[in-house]
């Protein structure tokens, strides 16, 4: 299957090359998942840094094992060390919204929101070679309207926002950023973008449900990315990655 689109390949790998000698960017017009074929790859001993878009994926994932489809879909590969990971899907979030648009707010732990409704959404996966650590980076991105029909809540779509932004645009505006946001993450961990993070949090000062039954009010993120969670018992830092968190409807109490 050939490819559909004219992605900005030269412009990527120039923009990003400043800060990752040998980066290149590679587009796919399908495969199961961008983040599946990084992987392969990384156990086959191909850790180069990459960004790779798939125009069609037959297996996109999300957190958890969730299905999750999008129109732009894309992963970054690379080698990474930083000192701690937590908060790793917090920074990339936030390099994302911030390139692409004032109103986006953030959903801890990785995803994207405009209006209550989701609008990009970030895997996480890593892999260990004897000393070196390789990450993939999956993100998925709501580019033009979506046929919403059987979901509680329809998403969200960037066009909405910016009715003339088309796919490969939206991955120039991301990708040099996100390079970035990841190499400044190296060094100094979360804590620098917190204070950023802050203010396009989705949640704080809402009252939330983790999927254990827990119950309180979000505050924001520590510096290492916790969600901090004011309950009737005290504040609790909430960093497993096998919780989820729902918004509670004011009126029942109830996941909205």
């Amino acid at each position: 299957m050939n490819r559909t689109l004219d992605w900005p390949a030269q412009q990527i790998e120039q923009a990003c090359a400043c800060d990752l000698p040998g980066f290149r960017f590679e587009a796919m017009a399908q495969v199961d998942s961008s983040n599946s074929e990084l992987m392969r790859r990384a156990r086959n001993g191909q850790t180069q840094a990459v960004l790779l878009v798939a125009e069609r994926q037959s297996a996109g994932r999300g957190r958890l094992g969730r299905q999750w489809s999008s129109d732009l879909a894309f992963s970054l590969g690379l080698p990474l060390s930083p000192l701690d990971w937590s908060g790793l899907s917090l920074a990339v979030g936030l390099s994302i919204v911030q390139c692409l648009h004032p109103d986006l707010r953030l959903k801890w732990p990785n995803d994207v929101w405009w209006q209550g409704r989701k609008l990009a959404g970030i895997l996480i996966e890593t892999a260990s070679f004897g000393n070196s650590r390789y990450v993939v980076i999956g993100v998925g991105i709501n580019i033009r309207p979506l046929d919403g029909s059987g979901l509680a809540t329809p998403p969200a779509c960037l066009q909405e926002l910016l009715p003339d932004l088309d796919i490969p645009q939206a991955l120039l505006k991301i990708a040099p950023a996100l390079l970035q946001t990841i190499k400044t993450f190296e060094r100094s961990g979360f804590a620098p973008f917190q204070a950023a993070f802050h203010r396009r949090d989705a949640l704080r000062n809402v009252q939330v449900m983790l999927s254990n039954g827990t119950v309180g009010i979000a505050q924001g993120v520590d510096p290492s990315g916790a969600l901090l969670l004011g309950t009737a018992n005290g504040m609790i830092s909430v960093t497993s990655a096998e919780v989820s968190v729902r918004p509670l409807d004011a009126s029942s109490g109830k996941p909205s």
